[in-house]
């Protein structure tokens, strides 16, 4: 808890950071802000400097008047050359035609006498305006200011265009004297932004200071030392906070004191008992649970506390809190699920002071899931014997007395009801063994008798069996094939191998009786690293979704009346499932209603290497 905070999470390095955001974001605001005007004010006075002045308009719009055009742009050419402005780079000349009559440039005299293909400059001769642009040549890495100005002569009644001026000026005069002032206000405000960092790391260590103090006080209340006093450093409010702070730890220590022995007393009390204990106050919420009450709620303990006990034990709806208060009766609280099964008794009692009054109830949470399910069991399973052997004895004694009655004497009639009457005798003991069986495995007194067994063998030699009893049957009930998907390997399994065989009869009987006509059962055989798979997959009508979670369950069945009339016993899968789990083994079913069912079977399996003897 009293754990080091880093330094750039601290509370010192946020204020510092946030004095120091706010003067870079000032700074910079007033740095673009003062650069952008600078820079502004530089090119305009640089391009006042770099115009020429009217006398010398005036003298170039009267040369470019005359008639003599030779003598007219040697007087151009030195009025132009005479021109001393080193910003200048190049000044052109042109006439109302569009013809350039002059250029300062040296090295491109040729050009005078030509077309000028400027398009900026036949647009100021068309429009008769001013034009200023600045631009960038890329291949010089250079910026230039370019200015063109119309000439009017207006010495006549009208004012008539005579030519323009292009006036070319280097820039990077002006933008290296923006430079080096932009860097110094860089260099200041780096520097500034250091000093003011260094100077509000000081301030708010000044500040926080009594924070920290404070901080660690109260972690030292939280682990229940209560010796020492908060520095008071002022009458601010830091100073208020920290008199709580040592009114608060005084406080806490004398309630401490005089609850932690009702306490341990309580704990001690409530941590033992083997029942699940919750207490509340007088509006129902929880105040106490013990831990074998949030096990069997499967919630944690901040889950429960505070919350209303109508809610945790999802009574609300069904039972009032005025009920538990009036009645203090026992409520039956099923809170089974997929995991797993639990059943409790709630019961209530008020909590009362001597003058009467209510201030709570506790609720003792009683589990009495096993003994639910053993009553549960029992009454499904008395139901279900008597049921059971009801149906083959009421119709033993219908023929019974119809033979008694003299139908003996026909011997017609007579052997047909000797033979129903054998028939169901026989399923009686066949149900009578099946559950002496479940008994045996239900007590542990049922023995394996375990040898290692070909299992890929003794499955093929069931199903040639069934394949022997399709083939040798004159007119039988049901055509079918076996389709067999077994691995190559042989596969050793120490089993029981008359008790495997009568479970693979039983899955392979019923997989035949609920098979339609033509049907095709597939039979597979695989292993894994450590378990052997077994599956029979038939094409019947399949079993419904909410009868998959009993189809192992003693005397179920998914079509009753299919399934007593073909004489099921309805215990050959509930002793298939005993079996495979005395082998150690898990059996389940996969199965869509109309797509058929898969049954498989799985066994622990360790692979038997060449050279391995038995001793």
């Amino acid at each position: 808890m009293n754990k080091r905070t880093n330094f750039f999470k601290s509370i010192n390095f946020k204020i510092a950071l946030v004095f120091a955001m706010l003067l870079v974001v000032t700074l910079e605001v007033v740095g673009v802000i003062f650069v952008r005007q600078l820079e502004t004010q530089n090119l305009n006075q640089f391009k006042t400097q770099v115009q020429l002045q009217p006398y010398v308009e005036n003298e170039i719009s009267t040369q470019l008047e005359r008639a003599n055009t030779k003598s007219a742009n040697s007087q151009i050419s030195d009025i132009i050359g005479n021109i001393n402005n080193q910003n200048i780079t190049e000044i052109r000349v042109i006439d109302a035609k569009g013809v350039i009559r002059g250029t300062s440039n040296s090295t491109n005299q040729n050009i005078v006498g030509q077309k000028t293909t400027d398009r900026n400059v036949k647009d100021v001769i068309y429009n008769t305006r001013t034009y200023q642009q600045v631009s960038y040549n890329k291949t010089t890495n250079t910026r230039y200011f370019v200015s063109i100005v119309p000439l009017i002569n207006t010495a006549g009644a009208t004012n008539n265009l005579t030519g323009v001026v292009y006036i070319r000026a280097n820039l990077e005069s002006v933008y290296q004297n923006v430079n080096n002032i932009t860097l110094i206000f860089v260099v200041a405000a780096l520097i500034a932004i250091t000093i003011g960092l260094i100077l509000a790391v000081l301030i708010s260590r000044a500040i926080t200071r009594p924070i920290e103090e404070m901080r660690q006080r109260t972690i030292q209340i939280a682990r229940g030392d209560y010796s020492g006093q908060v520095q008071i450093y002022g009458d601010d409010e830091l100073g208020q906070l920290a008199e709580a702070v040592n009114e608060l730890s005084v406080r806490v220590e004398e309630s401490q004191e005089s609850t932690e022995s009702e306490r341990r007393r309580l704990d001690s009390v409530l941590g033992y008992m083997t029942d699940g204990v919750l207490a509340t106050d007088r509006r129902g919420r929880i105040t106490i649970v013990n831990e074998m009450a949030t096990d069997f709620l499967n919630l944690e303990n901040d889950q429960i506390v505070g919350k209303s006990i109508l809610d945790i034990l999802d009574l609300r709806g069904t039972f009032t809190l005025r009920d538990s208060l009036e009645n203090q009766e026992q409520v039956v609280l099923d809170l089974s699920d997929d995991d797993q099964d639990l059943i409790l008794h709630a019961s209530f009692a008020l909590i009362q002071r001597e003058s009467g009054f209510i201030s709570g109830l506790v609720c003792v949470l009683h589990d009495v899931t096993e003994q639910q399910k053993i009553d549960q069991d029992r009454k499904r399973f008395v139901s279900n014997v008597s049921h059971e052997l009801r149906t083959p004895l009421t119709s033993m004694k219908s023929y019974i007395e119809a033979l008694v009655e003299g139908a003996w004497k026909d011997p017609e009639v007579a052997p047909n009801f000797l033979k129903v009457t054998q028939e169901e005798t026989d399923r009686m003991m066949r149900m009578i063994n099946d559950l002496l069986n479940l008994s045996r495995m239900d007590l542990g007194t049922a023995r394996l008798e375990r040898e290692y067994v070909n299992l890929n063998e003794l499955f093929n030699h069931i199903l040639d069996r069934f394949d022997m009893i399709l083939k040798n049957s004159d007119k039988p009930d049901k055509n079918y094939s076996i389709k067999r998907d077994f691995t190559r390997r042989d596969i050793w399994v120490e089993v029981d191998t008359d008790k495997i065989q009568q479970v693979l009869d039983n899955i392979m009987n019923n997989a035949i009786k609920y098979s339609p006509d033509g049907g095709i059962i597939t039979c597979r055989l695989l292993e894994t690293h450590n378990h052997v798979i077994m599956s029979i997959t038939d094409q019947g009508l399949g079993i419904p979704k909410d009868s998959i979670s009993h189809i192992f369950d003693r005397f179920y069945r998914v079509d009753k009346a299919r399934s007593r009339a073909q004489g099921g016993t309805g215990l050959g899968l509930a002793i298939s499932k005993e079996v495979i789990q005395l082998h150690g083994g898990r059996i389940w079913v996969e199965s869509r209603e109309g797509e058929g069912s898969t049954f498989y079977i799985s066994l622990p399996y360790e692979p038997f290497e060449e050279g391995d003897t038995w001793e």
